[in-house]
């Protein structure tokens, strides 16, 4: 099975998604990893991605996904995924992938953004990260406010009941 944990920058996909790995054993990705240093610089400079700036990444994921889905291994990763377009490239062709979405309020996000040291994600682009966000539909919804660990223990009696 691979977890694809989503949300806005800040909402502690990196987090959780550790958090759950360590907790399940199983191994953890950053979907942060496999932007391009060009996407990097943008986003570093306030700069919004565009669909064009995301889709290359987007695929390189897809290929990490693959991989994971035919090596049947248990698996999380994180990624923004704010779209649905988005989430259905990340899914393309594949089965045994769950989504989990984590949903803050904007003032919660906002906080941990500016609390938060030696990140690339410039505490400006929130605002374009909620523009385009578009809520999940198939995926378990998670409160962002509440605990890490929490948020773990519901992850897996969700999952289980998944």
């Amino acid at each position: 099975m691979l977890i694809i944990i989503t949300g806005v920058s800040g909402v502690g996909k990196t987090t959780i998604g550790k958090l759950l790995s360590e907790n399940l054993g199983w191994a953890f990705y950053e979907g942060d990893d496999y932007h391009s240093n060009a996407n990097l610089m943008k986003m570093q400079n306030g700069i919004p991605l565009t669909d064009e700036d995301r889709w290359p990444w987007l695929d390189d994921l897809h290929t990490k996904i693959s991989e994971i889905v035919l090596l049947k291994e248990n698996a999380i990763l994180s990624c923004s995924a704010l779209k649905e377009s988005y989430r259905m490239r990340l899914e393309d062709g594949l089965t045994g992938i769950v989504f989990v979405y984590l949903r803050g309020d904007y003032r919660l996000i906002r906080k941990r953004m500016a609390e938060r040291a030696g990140h690339f994600m410039n505490t400006d682009l929130l605002d374009s990260q909620f523009s385009i966000l578009e809520e999940p539909q198939k995926a378990i919804t998670v409160d962002a406010a509440l605990e890490p660990m929490t948020i773990v223990n519901d992850l897996k009696q969700a999952l289980y009941l998944w």
